[in-house]
């Protein structure tokens, strides 16, 4: 039984270090829904509607894709 309870208290320490360091980094929690878009990796989800930092990515990239197909004659 000592060991559990030395075992059980170890945890609660480390969970409690990553808490607080969390807390202390300010940042807010993040699903999947965005979240592995960011390191690349394309995932369809099942969000019916997207988080604010993905539909601004989408519509930057839906307007990068725009420019990239008209030609404009004072480019070339």
């Amino acid at each position: 039984m000592t060991i559990f309870l030395i075992t059980l208290g170890f945890f609660l320490v480390v969970v409690l270090a990553m808490a607080v360091g969390y807390i202390f980094q300010q940042k807010t929690l993040a699903g999947s829904c965005g979240g592995l878009a960011t390191v690349g990796i394309e995932k369809s989800c099942n969000c019916d509607n997207p988080c604010e930092k993905r539909q601004e990515r989408e519509r930057k990239a839906a307007e990068k894709e725009k420019l990239q197909q008209s030609i404009d004659v004072k480019n070339i």
